[in-house]
């Protein structure tokens, strides 16, 4: 049977996600901020507790989280063409920064400047304020919030990435053990993912496929281009949580084979620091300055088999996701997951986000006070991250 249509144009997709794209700075955690700002506050194409079922799903597959987040709210409003215009507009404005900053300066080193530092205060300051508000919303009684008090220790105590996919299956086990199933929502029945189950059936093989050629891109009769392409497809494929965990798989992939210099590797990364949206665009730069591939071409190819996993991943699992969350069971073990998510959020809001960016009085001062303008003056989160930037200038001297 053909899905029914999805609720929202392609072009209003695109044009939320390249808002954000825009304006996202401070990281992978601190992009759920924004997201739930734009999508579930300004726009309300959904609630903070179909937010936090994506925001689950996005944590529970390998890829980067945010994007995946945006993909999959792309999809539920536009069909798999809006997932993918999400793509676009969230990632294009960092992807074409880098492969200019590939062009032209990449001896620059931008990690250390001071209103570079001041983005990462204002992520503080934008990721506190999500907490606050899924926590209210998603940990309503004392066995959530226990869950989530759990999760955010172990994320905290256990710092392999393994853990988070172990801790949301814990918050799903007690959901389901402990937690009564709430009743369906509005949401639930108006909610569709248009995409066919014969799709999603093909998109789970090929990412199953593709995975099982990566290693034999390694052997030596095969071009070194199409081996690099197969080390991003690897990176995209392995890696659970996305943004800087993904460093050392990218590190192995292109460095180690001397595809690029340890030197262009680290004036790139201290780059994807400054730029809005997601890490994962550091694929473009690398595939920029890459022997194998080069310029912008070879940008395109590195930045779309980074990629890849995460819309075969998601494309494959979506079509399912309206019956799943129709059954009872599925519904206890979402409100554990969700409260799990919410622990994983409150554990990266102390590390790294407030240890990465927190180190003196100074800074808990910007930090406070941007968190007032978020939640007091309702100030958008761009006055947030101009503000704090400056502010991070004028403390740098």
């Amino acid at each position: 049977m053909t899905p029914p249509p999805a609720r929202g144009s392609i072009g209003e997709v695109f044009l939320a996600a390249l808002r954000l794209g825009l304006t996202s700075f401070g990281g992978p955690i601190a992009h759920i901020g924004y997201f739930r700002r734009e999508y579930v506050e300004r726009r309300q194409w959904l609630d903070d507790a179909e937010f936090g079922e994506y925001l689950g799903l996005a944590q529970s597959l390998p890829g980067p989280v945010s994007s995946q987040l945006g993909i999959t709210i792309g999809t539920a409003r536009a069909g798999m063409a809006g997932g993918l215009a999400a793509w676009l507009g969230f990632t294009l404005p960092s992807a074409i920064l880098l492969v200019l900053f590939a062009l032209v300066a990449s001896s620059a080193d931008l990690a250390s400047a001071g209103w570079v530092h001041g983005l990462k205060l204002a992520a503080v300051a934008i990721v506190a304020q999500a907490v606050y508000a899924l926590a209210g919303s998603l940990t309503p009684d004392w066995t959530r919030k226990a869950v989530a008090v759990a999760g955010a220790a172990v994320a905290l105590l256990w710092t392999d990435p393994i853990a988070q996919v172990a801790i949301i299956a814990g918050g799903a086990l007690i959901g389901w053990l402990v937690i009564a199933a709430p009743a369906a929502r509005a949401s639930d029945r108006a909610t569709v993912i248009s995409i066919p189950r014969g799709v999603g059936v093909a998109a789970l093989a090929a990412f199953a496929a593709l995975l099982a050629f990566v290693p034999f891109a390694r052997a030596p009769s095969v071009p070194d281009g199409v081996a690099m392409t197969a080390a991003m497809y690897r990176a995209g494929a392995l890696v659970f949580g996305g943004g800087h965990v993904v460093l050392p798989l990218l590190n192995a992939g292109v460095v180690d084979p001397g595809w690029v210099p340890e030197g262009q590797f680290l004036a790139g990364y201290g780059a994807a620091q400054a730029v809005p949206g997601p890490l994962f665009s550091f694929a473009a730069y690398l595939g920029t300055v890459a022997t194998p591939l080069g310029g912008v071409g070879g940008a395109a190819v590195a930045l779309v088999a980074i990629y890849v996993p995460s819309f075969l991943l998601l494309f494959g699992v979506l079509p399912f996701w309206g019956q799943l969350r129709a059954s009872g069971a599925f519904r206890r073990a979402l409100t554990g997951i969700n409260a799990a998510v919410v622990g994983l959020l409150a554990a990266a809001l102390y590390q790294p986000v407030w240890t990465g960016a927190v180190a003196s009085l100074a800074d808990v001062a910007v930090v406070v006070v941007a968190l007032a303008a978020l939640v007091l003056a309702r100030l958008p989160p761009i006055a947030i991250v101009a503000g704090c930037a400056i502010a991070g200038q004028l403390l740098a001297g």
